[in-house]
């Protein structure tokens, strides 16, 4: 029996799974921030650079501030941040020397644990970004083990990169990230064991993986009998369904089978609560326990680009088409060479699916992100991409354009194009988004501090009113209580 500890993903990973990563503002992640310090996590997994960017775009918030306010709200428990050292906030690549000024500025905001994660496993640039977090400040580096179902991906490749990180003095944990929760408990019984002896004993393992068809539950117990000493999950309604185990639950389940879980089960369920209360409030999703799917070994999916696909085919009004482009995102990636199915692969393959469905013929559109993965820019993948698939999509004038362009810009060059006198974290956001959209965050202001989910009918009613014809009389009715407010005949509100 083990000493087992967990990561909570609610704040980054559940959102992004259930609620399309714009679910949570600032404000709602204050209210609980100073409950979930005290539960006993090991760690938050708080942030990455598209929910950053999803603040400004969608919320006119600023990332940087909810960081710096986070941090202070919960000092005790470390915010996690999760990259590839290839991008921040867009998709295209950017200058090393972008990213290295992000993370020193990640680490200054308050962020000391970091996910290093390559989505073509190139070690060698995993080394890199690894150096580069701890160079800038990080405390606690930890490599990425992406799995995935393929020829090639069997216990022995996964261990050969386990072994050189753990030779690496800027790693200080290994995980494997199963963002379409692929793997069953009988795999896991031939990959830790393989993993843990080509780590030997130098780094500690944790499993990180997604309950979309129904396996990660019972694997999680599995990997604890194991040896992996560190399970991620998430807290109430934003557990289950495509995000995480339940907290409660495997702590539970755990307990159940001997092993000892050091969290507060009283404020753990405290925090649950608070976020089915914030679901019912705002009208957010729960998840719910998934059946078992097969398809998901075919498409691989992540369980956060399914909920996107879905809300984005329902703004289209093509929700009934949900199933045809599922069945070719399974023959895209194949035709691409099986690509590891995380950021930015899926996107990638679902935005090329989508192209194949909706247009005139298949291919007929190609998305510059296809191309530049057909050209190598992200990487050799792992298997050939399809000759005659390859042929036609760099037969295309785009390609040519897009072979021929230069390296990303450094930030030197970036800083002569912006405004003069800004932050480093402006600079950030305006290197890598829409003027227009860091315009808008700027304009609002500080983001709102306090929230309270109980409050969230009454505030409804007073902004519909606020939106009607100017009013005379408002009188609200309850049991024993009687609120009325009449307007004299200047106008003038009177109680």
């Amino acid at each position: 029996m083990a000493d087992i500890r967990l990561v909570d993903v609610s704040l980054r990973d559940g959102n992004q799974s259930l609620w399309g990563a714009t679910g949570l503002r600032t404000r709602h992640i204050l209210q609980i921030a100073p409950v979930l310090d005290r539960i006993g996590f090991h760690a938050l997994d708080f942030t990455s650079s598209t929910h950053m960017g999803v603040a400004v775009r969608t919320h006119r918030e600023d990332p940087w501030e909810r960081i710096r306010l986070t941090h202070a709200a919960m000092p005790h428990t470390p915010l996690q941040f999760i990259g590839s050292g290839l991008r921040f906030i867009s998709w295209e690549p950017v200058h090393p020397d972008l990213i290295r000024l992000a993370y020193r500025r990640l680490v200054e905001a308050g962020l000391t644990r970091f996910v290093v994660l390559d989505p073509m496993h190139d070690v060698a640039a995993m080394l890199r970004s690894a150096r580069d977090v701890r160079e800038a400040g990080g405390t606690e580096v930890i490599g990425a083990l992406t799995y995935t179902i393929s020829a090639v991906h069997d216990d022995e490749f996964y261990a050969g990169l386990a072994a050189r990180m753990a030779e690496s003095p800027d790693f200080d944990r290994v995980y494997v990230k199963d963002p379409a929760g692929l793997l069953t408990p009988d795999r896991a019984r031939t990959l830790f064991p393989a993993i843990l002896a080509a780590l030997a004993g130098r780094l500690p393992l944790e499993l990180h993986s997604h309950c979309t068809i129904g396996l990660s539950p019972l694997t999680y117990l599995t990997a604890a009998e194991l040896g992996v000493e560190v399970l991620q999950v998430a807290c109430g309604p934003l557990a289950n369904g495509t995000s995480l185990p339940n907290a409660e639950r495997v702590v539970a389940n755990l307990r159940e089978l001997g092993h000892t879980v050091a969290v507060d089960d009283r404020l753990l369920a405290a925090a649950s609560a608070y976020f089915g209360q914030l679901a019912a409030a705002e009208g957010l999703p729960p998840g719910v326990p998934q059946e078992y799917d097969a398809s998901f070994l075919r498409h691989q999916m992540a369980g956060g680009v399914v909920t996107t696909l879905r809300r984005q085919l329902a703004e289209l009004g093509l929700s009934d088409r949900f199933d045809v482009i599922m069945a070719e995102v399974s023959q895209v990636r194949a035709e691409l060479g099986y690509p590891i199915m995380v950021t930015p692969f899926p996107q990638m393959v679902c935005g090329q699916a989508l192209c194949n469905v909706l247009g005139t013929e298949r291919y007929g559109n190609v998305p510059d992100q296809t191309i530049l993965y057909v050209l190598g820019k992200f990487g050799r993948p792992t298997a050939p991409v399809d000759p005659n698939i390859r042929d036609r999509i760099l037969s295309r004038p785009r390609a040519v354009q897009l072979q021929g362009q230069p390296p990303p810009a450094s930030p030197a060059e970036l800083r002569r194009r912006l405004p003069r006198g800004i932050s480093d974290e402006e600079f950030l956001l305006r290197a890598t988004m829409p003027a227009g959209e860091v315009d808008a965050m700027v304009a609002a202001g500080p983001a709102a501090r306090r929230y309270n989910p109980a409050f969230k009918p009454v505030l409804d009613l007073l902004s519909g009113l606020a939106e009607r014809p100017p009013l005379t009389q408002v009188r609200v009715d309850k049991a024993d209580f009687r609120l009325e407010l009449r307007a004299d005949a200047d106008g003038v509100p009177r109680g």
